[in-house]
C-alpha cells in the first residue's frame, strides 16, 4: 500500500463553475448536459452522471457544493430541481430510479483542481489512450499543472523513472482509492468545511436588520 506524504486537504477553490475535464460518453453525457445548468443555477457542481442496471435501470447523479460537502437535504433539493428537467427531455426510454449522492470519499476527479485538493492520496486512473505502454495506473498522486496529473508509480522498476505525467483531457475516468489515511483528511476536510459554512451563515444574520 502507498503511504500517503500529506494527510491534510489543499483548500478548496470557491469557484462553482470551473469546468469539469473528465466527462461522461454517450447517454450518460446526454443526460449531463441536461442536469448541469439546472445543478450550477442552484449553486451545485456537477461531479459524474451514470447509468446502470442496478434496481433494473438507475441514473446516479454526483454532485457536491464549492466546498466539497453534500447534505442529504441538497441531495433532496437537487433531485425536485432536475426531475422536471429529464422528464420534459426524456433522455432515458425506460423505467428509471434517481438516485443523487454525494461523491463520496473515494469519489471521483473530474476537475484541475481536484487532482491538486486531493494530492497526497493514492487513486486508479483509465486513460482513453496509451500512455508510458498502457492505459490503467495506480500510484500516489502528486498533483497536476499544465494540463497533466503527475502519479508516482509503486511498481516503477529500479533505474526507472516513478513518476508519470498523464494529460488531464485524456483520462477516462479518475478515482481515490479508500485507505485509513483518506478517511480521516475527508472527514477533517467535511468537519472545516461545515463549521465555515455555519460561521459565513451566523455573520449574515448578525448583520441581518432588525
Amino acid at each position: 500500500m502507498l503511504k500517503s506524504r500529506q494527510l491534510l486537504l489543499k483548500e478548496p477553490s470557491v469557484s462553482t463553475h470551473e469546468p469539469r475535464i473528465v466527462t461522461e460518453q454517450g447517454l450518460d453525457a446526454r443526460v449531463a448536459a441536461i442536469v448541469e445548468p439546472v445543478i450550477e443555477d442552484l449553486g451545485y457542481r456537477l461531479v459524474r452522471t451514470k447509468i446502470s442496471a442496478a434496481n433494473g435501470c438507475t441514473l446516479q447523479i454526483m454532485a457536491e457544493r464549492p466546498d466539497g460537502t453534500m447534505t442529504v437535504e441538497d441531495c433532496e433539493t437537487i433531485s425536485r430541481a432536475v426531475s422536471p428537467a429529464l422528464d420534459v427531455e426524456d433522455p432515458i426510454n425506460r423505467a428509471y430510479h434517481l438516485e443523487v449522492s454525494s461523491p463520496g470519499i473515494d469519489r471521483p476527479l473530474v476537475r484541475a483542481e481536484d487532482f491538486n485538493r486531493w494530492a497526497g492520496h493514492e487513486l486508479k486512473i483509465e486513460m482513453t489512450v496509451m500512455q508510458e505502454g498502457r492505459k490503467r495506473f495506480r500510484g500516489l498522486l502528486l498533483g497536476a499543472q499544465d494540463g497533466a496529473a503527475q502519479i508516482r508509480l509503486p511498481d516503477a522498476a529500479d533505474g526507472e523513472k516513478d513518476t508519470v505525467d498523464l494529460p488531464l483531457e485524456d483520462i477516462g475516468e479518475a478515482k481515490l482509492v479508500l485507505t485509513d489515511d483518506l478517511i480521516t483528511a475527508a472527514l477533517q476536510a467535511e468537519k472545516a468545511a461545515l463549521a465555515a459554512r455555519n460561521q459565513t451563515e451566523e455573520l449574515a444574520q448578525d448583520n441581518t436588520p432588525s
